[in-house]
C-alpha cells in the first residue's frame, strides 16, 4: 500500500511539474495564434550571419506583437529548428514544424539557403505552404503559373547579376565590350543560380567572362586568387557568403589586386563579412537590396520597443541596424505584411492557413506609402507581385566599404528584365514539363 501510495504521488507531482512547465513556456504553436516555422542556422561556418538576420527576423515579429497586439489581433508565435545551413537538416526541420499547427502549418518557410529551399520546393507546394526565398532561390520561381506556392521575393540572384553588370557599365562609358570579368562563386546552388544570366549578359555585352568556383565552406582560396591575378581582370563579380567573404578580400589584399574592382552579391556585404577583413575591406563594394543603419525609424522603434521591453532576440545589442540584422526585419516585414494582405481577403482577425497566406504573397503591394506607414522607408524597395511576377522588384542598390561603414554609392538598380525574364520563363517551362505541371495561375 506505502508503494502504491508512493507511486500516486510521484505520478501527482510529474503532471503538476508538467503542468508548471506548460504554463511558463510560450505557447509556441497555439492554434488561435499565427504560428511561423523558422528553419534556422546559428552555429556552423555561416552561424554568424544567421545570428543577425534571424535575430532581425525574430525582433520584428515581437514587435508587432508588442506594438500591435498582432495581426489585426492576432498573435504572431514561432519556433526555430536548427539547420547549420544543411540540407537535409532543412527539411528535417520543416517536417519537424508543419504540423505544431493545424491551419498554418508554419505561414511561411523562409530557410535562408538556396539549396535547402531548392530540396523543398516540391514538398512545400504538395502541403500548401509558401516557401518565402527573399532574395535567394529559385529565380524561375519568378512564375507562379509554375511555382504557386514559391516566391523568389525582392529581387533574384539573376536581377541581381544583371544589375551589377549595368553598374559596372555605368562606369564605363555604358559598355563592358572588351572588358574581362571574373565570376568568383560558392560551388552550391546558391552560387550558380546566376551564371546563366552573367552568360547572357557577356554575350550580349561582348566582355570575356571567366567562372571560377571556390568549395564550401570557402576558407582555402589561394589557387583561385593566383588565377585571378594571372587573368588580370577589369573587375571580379563575386558571389561568397560566410567565412569565404572575409578570405577573399584578405586574398586580394595579398595578391595586389583593388578591393574597388570586386562587387560582391548582397550576401557578401554585410559587416560580418567586413570588419574581420580590416584593412583589406576597404573600398569593397557589393549590391545590396536593404540599407543598413538604426536611423531607419522601424529599427529605432524595435530598439525602443523591443529591446526596452528586455524581449530583444541580441545578444550582442551593437548588431542592430547592420546590414544582416535590417535584412531580417525586411524578410520579416514582407511576410507580416503576406498576413495582413491575406486577412484583408479572408477576414480581419483570423488565423490564416498556408493556402490563404500564399494568396498574400502573390498580391502583396508594399508602396512607398506604405513603407513610410511602417516606418521602413528606403530600407527596402517597393514589392508588388502578381501570378505572373513571384518577385515583385528586381531593383538593388550598390554599397562601398570606407573602411568603418556601408556608405550607397548607387541609387536602385533595375536588372534588364528584357534579357532575364526570358530566360526564367523558359526554365520554368521546362521544369513544368518535366514535372507534368499545366502552368496555371491560382484563384
Amino acid at each position: 500500500m506505502k508503494s502504491i501510495k508512493h507511486l500516486r504521488q510521484l505520478l501527482l507531482a510529474t503532471a503538476c511539474a508538467a503542468s508548471l512547465l506548460s504554463a511558463a513556456a510560450p505557447a509556441l504553436a497555439q492554434a488561435s495564434d499565427q504560428f511561423i516555422a523558422i528553419p534556422s542556422y546559428r552555429v556552423g561556418p555561416y552561424g554568424t550571419n544567421g545570428q543577425s538576420y534571424y535575430g532581425g527576423y525574430v525582433d520584428y515579429l515581437n514587435y508587432i506583437n508588442i506594438k500591435e497586439g498582432g495581426v489585426n489581433g492576432v498573435k504572431l508565435s514561432w519556433e526555430e529548428c536548427e539547420t547549420e545551413y544543411n540540407n537535409a537538416k532543412g527539411v528535417e526541420c520543416y517536417e519537424r514544424m508543419k504540423n505544431k499547427n493545424p491551419v498554418t502549418h508554419g505561414t511561411a518557410i523562409n530557410p535562408m539557403a538556396t539549396g535547402i529551399s531548392y530540396a523543398l520546393i516540391d514538398k512545400t507546394a504538395e502541403d500548401k505552404v509558401p516557401l518565402v526565398m527573399i532574395g535567394y532561390g529559385r529565380t524561375d520561381a519568378v512564375d507562379g503559373s509554375v511555382f504557386p506556392y514559391a516566391f523568389p521575393l525582392v529581387t533574384t540572384y539573376q536581377m541581381q547579376v544583371s544589375a551589377i553588370v549595368k553598374y559596372l557599365a555605368g562606369k564605363n562609358n555604358g559598355s563592358l565590350a572588351g572588358k574581362k570579368i571574373v565570376f568568383l562563386y560558392h560551388d552550391s546552388a546558391y552560387g550558380k543560380e546566376p551564371i546563366v544570366a552573367l552568360q547572357a549578359e557577356a554575350s550580349i555585352g561582348k566582355f570575356k567572362l571567366v567562372e571560377i568556383p571556390v568549395a564550401h565552406p570557402g576558407n582555402e582560396q589561394g589557387a583561385q586568387w593566383l588565377r585571378i591575378r594571372q587573368e588580370n581582370p577589369d573587375y571580379v563579380i563575386f558571389w561568397g557568403w560566410g567565412v569565404m567573404n572575409q578570405t577573399a578580400l584578405k586574398a586580394a589584399q595579398k595578391v595586389g589586386y583593388a578591393r574597388d574592382k570586386i562587387v560582391g552579391s548582397w550576401w557578401a556585404g554585410s559587416e560580418e563579412d567586413t570588419i574581420p577583413a580590416g584593412d583589406a575591406a576597404k573600398g569593397y563594394l557589393s549590391a545590396t537590396w536593404n540599407v543598413a543603419g538604426k536611423d531607419v525609424p522601424v529599427i529605432a522603434d524595435i530598439d525602443k520597443v523591443v529591446y526596452g521591453a528586455g524581449k530583444g532576440n541580441m545578444q550582442d545589442k551593437n548588431k542592430l541596424g547592420s546590414i544582416l540584422y535590417n535584412r531580417g526585419v525586411s524578410a520579416a516585414i514582407a511576410t507580416v505584411e503576406a498576413v495582413r494582405t491575406a486577412q484583408g481577403k479572408y477576414g480581419k482577425g483570423k488565423v490564416m492557413s498556408g493556402e490563404q497566406v500564399r494568396w498574400g504573397f502573390e498580391n502583396l503591394n508594399i508602396t512607398d506609402a506604405r513603407l513610410k506607414a511602417l516606418g521602413a522607408t528606403g530600407l527596402l524597395p517597393e514589392i508588388k507581385t502578381s501570378c505572373d511576377n513571384h518577385e515583385g522588384s528586381g531593383k538593388v542598390k550598390i554599397q562601398q566599404w570606407d573602411g568603418s561603414k556601408w556608405v550607397l554609392v548607387s541609387d536602385w538598380i533595375e536588372g534588364n528584365k528584357n534579357l532575364i525574364h526570358p530566360l526564367f520563363k523558359a526554365s520554368a517551362a521546362k521544369y513544368a514539363k518535366e514535372k507534368g505541371i499545366t502552368p496555371a495561375c491560382m484563384k
